[in-house]
């Protein structure tokens, strides 16, 4: 996998943990390895400029996802295990660490935990998965939950 970090947020972030995440989820999810993703680490100013351009709406989010190339099934970057599909250059997943924060405190757990979820919530988005159906958000959330746990579980073993 292909997976750049760029930390323009002015917020200290572990950018090597986020690529171990993202290399983690796509691996589990099947993704070529020869695939590319771009996690962009941002300030409140920036994300709230992008979240009003891309969907319309005021102050910053916590994470945007944009998709580069069209996933098709049996073709694109979502392999069916035999690794013969093309790679693809997923594109990119925007995150703000500020609001993360936030979201963590009411949450109850810490910003790297809500870093985490958010990551790995922007490449599912890459991938294809919605929440916007209550069926969608069950499967979506499901998933997620289950590559955090997994996650996890590689990280204690290291």
């Amino acid at each position: 996998m292909s997976i750049e970090v760029n930390n323009e947020s002015g917020v200290e972030v572990d950018e090597q943990s986020f690529a171990g995440l993202a290399g983690h989820v796509l691996g589990e999810m099947g993704i070529n390895p020869l695939a590319e993703l771009s996690i962009l680490v941002v300030d409140e100013a920036v994300m709230a400029d992008l979240h009003e351009k891309w969907m319309g709406e005021p102050g910053p989010t916590d994470v945007l996802s944009f998709p580069m190339d069209e996933l098709r099934p049996g073709g694109g970057a979502r392999g069916d295990g035999d690794g013969a599909t093309d790679p693809a250059l997923l594109g990119d997943v925007v995150l703000c660490p500020q609001v993360a924060a936030k979201q963590a405190e009411t949450a109850g757990h810490s910003t790297e935990d809500e870093l985490d979820l958010l990551l790995t919530h922007g490449i599912l988005h890459l991938l294809g998965y919605d929440h916007a159906e209550p069926e969608e958000h069950k499967e979506m959330f499901g998933l997620q939950a289950k590559l955090l746990e997994s996650w996890q579980e590689v990280r204690t073993q290291r």
